[in-house]
């Protein structure tokens, strides 16, 4: 479907979203659309339907929602836009890599540098620009009109709780049942929001030191999670100065940092830990690699389309600087990746608009469900967005680790409260804690 590209001349340019359709098998229980956002920002969303019935969604959902995927503009298959990522650029993604010295973050300033000034250059049809929340939730609004709803339903992940924020800030009155699941706490993400990843890492990791501690016998990570922590520090430093198989202490921090994302992956940790420690093949350089554009590019360059266009970002490198100094001591694990300079701070382009801001004004419809320990987005995150909508929210607080509560989860009490909103529009009265279990 079609959607200006630029919102303060919509009779100009048009750019082509894609979307996605699961339509309800039970046309006696359906009340209307689900809009999804699977996060990032640049998360394809068109097998997020199909990708929710795999984690067992519950049925009711499905009956009660025509489930809609939606690639966000600059995504995939709805008007791509491109940084122009080559593999021999050392780029690393949306959290920027730990600077374990002041050459370290350098080096990242410089990596930064070139990364907006490719995106500008890049940006050969003017689009880059207009890839922002505001314009997102536009047109999600766009979408719910073309669906002939009066009024849509909204369920995002960790950066699709910022787009739903600015949905049903922007659009309080056809907006319907809107649950953020996952918080990075506003309808952007700023270099504070960034920072916290770090707070939520520290507060993750424990569970998978106390996990690995009680599988000492098996990986000899550590006989308590206090060892098993020290045993982090010991390899990544190890890491910093001589690399294995290609893998340094920046890409061994980052992976342990996505490690806690799910503890289905603990094991599979372990085991890359346990060879770390002990390696048993003689160290291989990394793979040379071409000069193509990485299978990551589009989803990076909206990633920091995104970002970068949401929010101005402070230009001065010192305040990097300033804090991974900082960040480096309050967060050991990896508060020097989380605070280091990002390409936002040389970004091209000033933002087209403020940053969305929460509107407390509008019905009680929004259920912010969250895990207690988040890796990256955590508590505070979601404690944050409950109080910018005041009245208009409800925190669904899970005793849990990961990231991602429903359907994502396996708690019971979490999945049976949003579906009960969700399906019957059940609010709970107050903000609720899900125990453990």
């Amino acid at each position: 479907m079609p959607v200006p590209l630029d919102y303060g001349n919509p009779d100009g340019t048009h750019i082509d979203l894609t979307i996605s359709r699961l339509p309800s098998k039970n046309p006696d229980a359906r009340r209307g659309v689900l809009l999804l956002n699977p996060g990032g920002p640049g998360g394809t969303g068109l097998d997020q339907p199909n990708f929710l019935v795999s984690q067992g969604i519950s049925p009711d959902v499905l009956d009660s929602y025509d489930l809609i995927g939606v690639d966000t503009r600059g995504v995939g298959n709805s008007s791509p836009v491109s940084c122009g990522f080559t593999d021999d650029l050392q780029y690393y993604g949306a959290v920027p890599p730990y600077a374990f010295d002041e050459t370290a973050f350098a080096e990242q300033a410089a990596t930064a540098e070139e990364v907006a000034e490719r995106c500008a250059a890049n940006d050969h049809d003017g689009r880059m620009r207009h890839v922002n929340t505001a314009n997102m939730a536009r047109d999600l609004d766009r979408i719910r009109a073309a669906l002939g709803e009066e009024k849509a339903s909204f369920l995002g992940y960790s950066y699709g709780s910022a787009l739903g924020a600015a949905y049903a800030s922007m659009f309080p009155e056809s907006s319907d049942r809107v649950v953020l699941d996952s918080n990075i706490g506003d309808t952007h993400l700023d270099h504070d929001g960034m920072r916290r990843y770090a707070r939520g890492m520290e507060e993750t990791f424990p569970d998978f030191a106390e996990w690995a501690a009680t599988q000492d016998d098996l990986y000899g990570l550590g006989e308590t999670a206090q060892q098993v922590r020290e045993t982090y520090f010991t390899i990544a430093e190890r890491l910093d100065r001589a690399p294995v198989d290609g893998v340094n202490g920046r890409a061994f921090r980052l992976a342990t940092f996505v490690t806690l994302y799910n503890p289905a992956s603990y094991e599979t940790a372990a085991q890359n830990w346990q060879y770390f420690l002990n390696p048993t093949e003689a160290t291989t350089p990394a793979a040379e690699t071409g000069n193509g554009p990485p299978p990551a590019d589009n989803s990076w360059s909206v990633f920091l389309a995104v970002t970068c266009n949401d929010v101005e970002w402070p230009s001065d490198v010192d305040t990097y600087r300033r804090a991974v100094d900082e960040d480096r001591e309050t967060y050991p694990l990896f508060g020097a990746a989380t605070g280091n300079i990002m390409p936002c701070a040389f970004w091209q382009y000033t933002p087209a608009e403020p940053p969305v801001s929460i509107d407390q004004e509008g019905p009680t419809n929004v259920l912010i469900a969250q895990n207690r320990r988040d890796p990256v987005t955590p508590l505070r995150g979601g404690e944050l967005l409950d109080e910018k909508f005041g009245e208009r929210s409800r925190l669904l607080t899970v005793d849990g680790s990961g990231h991602g509560v429903y359907a994502l989860g396996n708690n019971p009490c979490a999945q049976d409260t949003i579906t009960d909103y969700l399906v019957e529009g059940v609010m709970p009265e107050q903000d609720t804690t899900c125990r453990e279990g």
